[in-house]
């Protein structure tokens, strides 16, 4: 596909931290950081160093091109404050409202700028579930209109638009059952989202290779949701013998 590109192609790329660490003069006209999470310290040792592998994703940017950052991760809101080479900062927030900028506010995504507020579409027709969804939404949004695509045409997409596979995908409900695949969620932080997004009693089937991850927080998260909870893979003991009192019902496989 690299070898098919022109002048004229638009692409658009998820870029690992692992592409990032010998990126010499990848330069994007828009490029996006949604979150910084601990993962993948068995490479990258530290927070600190991982962090400064993704912001790194700017720092062949020139005046005019844009980054767009999520203003709710303190990493993240502090990094766009010390961006330089007149880059253009667009913030979104799942939290509260912005100046300039995208967010949510109750069941609806609005955008702020020297324009006024505007909103961009309600929750209620999007095809996704839960907060870190509409995060993505507010990215997205963001991306294509710095690359200019009218706002009617991503509008038109939004409503359309269906969750990706194994990233909470919808799979079928069977006796009031409905499963969903969430395989995609290969960190602790966006494992937590998923939980986040179900609306009803939950088995979650977890565990798998070991990136030398915390699962503290994705524990607390089982708190009304997670009833039954099945391990599997490299980190199925780790997270028994971690958390035993807080893992209420399990299997091993």
């Amino acid at each position: 596909m690299a070898l098919q590109m022109t002048d004229d192609t638009v692409t658009a790329a998820e870029i690992s931290s692992f592409q990032l660490e010998t990126a010499d003069t990848f330069c994007p006209d828009v490029s996006a950081i949604l979150n910084i999470t601990p993962d993948h310290l068995n490479r990258h040792h530290t927070m600190e160093c991982y962090t400064a592998v993704k912001e790194s994703i700017t720092k062949n940017q020139k005046s005019g091109q844009t980054c767009v950052l999520n203003y709710e991760d303190e990493l993240l809101r502090a990094f766009g404050e010390t961006i330089k080479n007149n880059l253009n900062v667009i913030y979104f927030s799942s939290r509260r409202k912005l100046q300039s900028g995208l967010y949510a506010d109750g069941k609806s995504i609005y955008l702020s700028d020297a324009g006024g507020i505007q909103k961009i579409i309600d929750t209620c027709e999007l095809n996704l579930l839960g907060t870190h969804n509409y995060e993505n939404v507010m990215a997205a949004v963001a991306v294509t209109m710095a690359m200019g695509v009218p706002l009617e045409n991503i509008v038109t997409v939004l409503k359309t638009f269906r969750a990706v596979e194994h990233r909470i995908e919808y799979v079928e409900e069977i006796a009031d059952v409905r499963y969903y695949n969430d395989s995609k969620a290969t960190n602790p932080d966006a494992a937590i989202q998923g939980i986040r997004a179900m609306e009803r009693p939950t088995l979650l089937i977890g565990g798998g290779y070991d990136k030398q991850s915390e699962y503290g927080e994705w524990i607390d998260a089982f708190e009304g949701k997670v009833k039954k909870l099945v391990l599997l893979g490299e980190t199925k003991e780790k997270l028994q013998k971690k958390h035993p009192k807080r893992i209420y019902g399990f299997c091993h496989v």
